[in-house]
């Protein structure tokens, strides 16, 4: 009875996420800087900042710049931005449409004037309303959140106080221990937390059913913290699909085989953070493991 809900729920969750994953969420195009002469791309939405600042909404429309209209499903903004650090100054240099491959200068510097009145200098406005950090790329991809965001193996981190670059330090984001698993690749994990999983005797006096979809985190110390069943939030839920005992044996059972792991540390901005991944196991018979994670 248990397989038959999970099958049956699994077919309806499957058909949802291909409607939504052709509908929404495209990959989006970044921002760019030019830093020490090159022209780096970055994925910090300082603009943004400031419309938010001023409660500005552009409603699918920024001065001119029209979503749906001209922009693409990889520029949902309408826009990108292009930034300059010079004299251990901040400044926004251009606002150009989507793509823009030959900068026209005369559009930009229009659109600047809209957005911030004659504060442009020089064709270009000192960031004054910007305070904090943003990163650079500096080595490899490491994460990616698939629309907009990524982060990098080595990153140039810029601390910003109104404008003025109060320091500018190389940092790493990866922590590689030879005696740890390799968690550069963030694809693999799910395969390596189903391979550890396959190694248990599923078979149980009780024939507790466990075929289902886990949460695995692992904690800021590459190691696993925390195991979940996700598409159960809450108590009245779980009581509601679930006997107590089955469940609790389900759980115990997944964090039991997988105490032993141990990955590399993931940092962002030099903090080690944690990080969530999914196994959908299906559970023969005879106990043995089937993977079903998309």
């Amino acid at each position: 009875m248990q397989k038959t809900k999970n099958l049956f729920k699994w077919i309806i969750i499957f058909a949802i996420l291909i409607f939504s994953q052709n509908s929404f969420a495209s990959p989006q195009v970044p921002d760019y800087i030019i830093y020490k002469g090159d022209t780096i791309p970055i994925y910090n939405l300082i603009l943004e900042k400031y419309f938010q600042k001023i409660e500005k909404s552009d409603k699918g429309s920024l001065f001119g710049l029209k979503f749906r209209e001209g922009a693409t499903l990889n520029c949902w903004r309408g826009y990108q931005a292009i930034y300059l650090i010079e004299n251990d100054s901040l400044f926004l240099k251009n606002i150009i449409d989507c793509g823009e491959r030959k900068i026209d200068q005369l559009a930009s510097s229009k659109r600047i004037l809209e957005i911030f009145g004659h504060n442009e200098n020089n064709e270009k406005v000192f960031i004054d309303w910007f305070s904090g950090y943003f990163n650079i790329p500096n080595g490899d991809l490491l994460r990616w959140d698939g629309v907009f965001h990524k982060s990098f193996e080595n990153e140039i981190l810029v601390k910003v106080q109104k404008g003025k670059v109060c320091k500018i330090s190389e940092i790493q984001n990866y922590v590689d221990d030879p005696k740890r698993i390799n968690r550069k690749y963030g694809d693999t994990i799910s395969k390596v937390i189903f391979n550890e999983l396959s190694k248990l005797n599923w078979k149980n006096k009780n024939d507790f059913d466990c075929s289902e979809k886990y949460l695995v985190t692992i904690g800021k110390n590459g190691e696993v913290t925390k195991v979940i069943m996700p598409e159960y939030r809450t108590k009245e839920e779980i009581k509601r699909f679930w006997e107590p005992k089955e469940y609790k044996h389900c759980i115990k059972t997944v964090q039991k085989g997988l105490k032993d792991l141990k990955f590399d540390i993931l940092k962002v901005n030099r903090k080690a953070i944690e990080e969530r991944y999914y196994v959908d196991i299906w559970i023969e018979d005879d106990g043995t493991l089937e993977d079903w994670t998309e």
